[in-house]
């Protein structure tokens, strides 16, 4: 059996409170909200704070607001159960509620939020192990070792971006709050994540993600499609978030193409979108955009599945992809 390290437990009920906390204890410090991602960790010991800050009593984090017209604000707390169930979030944002529904099963959907899922920590098959199955190998760059197994003659690690949510964000163009001590700002989701898998967010020291601000609809036709070899609770392998503006002609007015489980930060497939934009959404432009994905996307050995079958599921995810939004 796997067990915690010990570790000072700390539960503040203000916001204000929880970052001095996390000032004060410095880098050995972590925040936590259903722990479906941190405690798993600390039980392999890949990651070992020894003060764990709980935000499940900062009331803020745990409320919504708006809708699709005026925009939406979501608390970071806010369950992906919750996120599943919302009215508003059903029929304003159906893609987020349907990429929350994808996430692991009912009962970890009770348990993890939104915030955790959008700073999920990279994954990789040799990270993601026991500390003895580890320390048998020889410990990977991002823990305890000095080499990328995956990659050995790479500068930097390549673990994978695996939310689900997080490409949903980014094709969204959602902001996301970060609070500190001595900041409180406001960060695009597409500028949060860092293509390394071990530095994978650009968030500083002691900031804590207090909500998830969505853009009004405007029009905008969203779709996310997940690969994953079970038909639940695993992570994907291949996302894929479609967001596209097609005017009255049926003409692509803006496109935004970004691909999750592939690199350690969402890709944004700018190539496609420069296909799409200003063209009827027809077969050969969809065509072409799948290509471009195809291009872009370069899984590594590090997943499951083979990755040159992965990097082969980027078309056909991206034309299911289009073909949705074409029959909206």
């Amino acid at each position: 059996m796997m067990r915690l390290p010990k570790f000072t437990y700390r539960a503040p009920k203000k916001i204000s409170e929880a970052t001095k906390v996390m000032a004060d204890a410095g880098p050995d410090a972590m925040f936590v909200a259903g722990g479906t991602d941190l405690y798993p960790n600390m039980k392999r010991r890949q990651q070992t704070p020894k003060t764990v800050i709980s935000v499940t009593r900062l009331r803020e984090l745990h409320e919504v607001r708006g809708d699709g017209a005026t925009g939406m604000v979501i608390g970071a707390s806010v369950t992906l159960a919750e996120i599943c169930a919302n009215p508003v979030i059903g029929r304003d944002y159906p893609v987020v509620a349907k990429a929350a529904r994808l996430i692991s099963t009912p009962l970890l959907r009770n348990m993890g939020t939104i915030g955790g899922n959008l700073l999920l920590d990279t994954r990789c098959n040799y990270y993601d192990q026991n500390y003895e199955w580890r320390k048998g190998v020889n410990f990977c760059m991002k823990k305890d070792g000095d080499i990328c197994w995956v990659a050995p003659s790479s500068p930097k690690c390549w673990a994978v971006q695996s939310s689900d949510l997080a490409p949903v964000m980014v094709a969204i163009g959602a902001q996301v709050r970060l609070v500190s001590t001595v900041s409180d700002r406001l960060v695009d989701a597409a500028g949060l994540y860092n293509n390394d898998g071990i530095d994978y967010l650009h968030k500083r020291p002691g900031e804590l993600m207090t909500e998830i601000h969505l853009p009004p609809g405007n029009g905008w036709r969203i779709v996310y499609k997940k690969l994953r070899r079970r038909g639940a609770f695993d992570f994907p392998v291949l996302g894929v978030a479609a967001a596209l503006d097609l005017g009255a002609d049926g003409t692509v007015r803006d496109a935004r193409l970004i691909l999750g489980g592939v690199a350690p930060a969402p890709v944004n497939v700018a190539d496609a979108a420069t296909v799409l934009i200003g063209a009827p959404l027809d077969a050969e432009h969809m065509q072409a955009a799948a290509e471009a994905a195809y291009l872009k996307a370069r899984p590594l050995d590090n997943t499951d599945f083979v990755m040159n079958w992965r990097k082969q599921m980027a078309r056909p995810f991206v034309l299911r992809a289009l073909e949705e939004i074409r029959t909206q």
